[in-house]
């Protein structure tokens, strides 16, 4: 079931029909974070370095003032660039939350016509939940960067926590489309295992740079997918909109 929903997914990226879907996002992501950066870039030369090179420059010998403002410029430089790819993921899940429904609009119609078509989620429910993808990638990082000098455990922590967070939203997103909230918690609580191993599949995607710009459109696509399958599990091929 899993795996044919994953093969499915990577199917979908390749399709033609989700190349504007793919492009409007990829756009706006770069977008946002070209101003992302600028921004700390901004905060850092007016505040950072600032600060830095005057407080080593107080406690250290006069002459070395102008290696150490060099070496806090560098430092800086090195900083941003870290900063950046971090929140590449999660700037890319909040832009392409704002797609999601086309996604599942394009594999709906595409691969169970014969079924009945989702109802998008409103606006104001459509970007609470990019934000809260948003949040949810940022503090399951951040959660496995603070285990990063324990050996082993900052990859264990970060497709667990990424796997269940991933999957439970991006699920809900698919599942909320077709069913109230009272039946999407069971079937997520009836199928949990699954969903929580299909979030670790996208937490692999989160975690391959560049490739990570992709992750939320292949999330939806997969999650799709398995909400068909788990729903026809648990009987419910007969679905309502609500």
């Amino acid at each position: 079931m899993l795996i044919t929903a994953v093969r499915n997914a990577l199917g979908e990226l390749l399709n033609p029909a989700m190349r504007s879907v793919l492009w409007k996002s990829l756009g706006l992501t770069i977008l946002a974070l070209f101003v992302v950066w600028n921004l700390i870039a901004l905060v850092v030369e007016t505040f950072a370095i600032p600060f830095v090179s005057g407080w080593f420059a107080a406690i250290t010998i006069p002459a070395w003032t102008s290696g150490i403002g060099i070496f806090a410029a560098i430092a800086a430089g090195v900083g941003l660039a870290i900063a950046l790819a971090f929140l590449i993921g999660p700037v890319s899940a909040a832009i392409a939350g704002l797609f999601l429904d086309d996604v599942a609009e394009h594999v709906e119609a595409e691969d169970y016509p014969e079924d009945p078509p989702g109802k998008a989620l409103p606006l104001g429910q459509s970007i609470a939940m990019s934000l809260r993808f948003f949040l949810i990638v940022i503090a399951g990082n951040l959660l496995a960067l603070m285990l990063l000098l324990v050996p082993g455990v900052n990859l264990i922590a970060f497709f667990a926590i990424n796997g269940y967070l991933l999957g439970r939203e991006y699920f809900e997103f698919a599942a909320l489309r077709h069913h109230d909230s009272a039946t999407v918690r069971q079937l997520r609580a009836q199928h949990s295992g699954t969903i929580i191993m299909a979030g670790m599949v996208i937490a692999g995607f989160l975690a391959i740079p560049l490739v990570n710009l992709l992750t939320p459109l292949f999330g939806a696509a997969l999650m799709v997918h398995l909400h068909k399958a788990v729903a026809a599990k648990s009987g419910l091929t007969d679905q309502v909109t609500v």
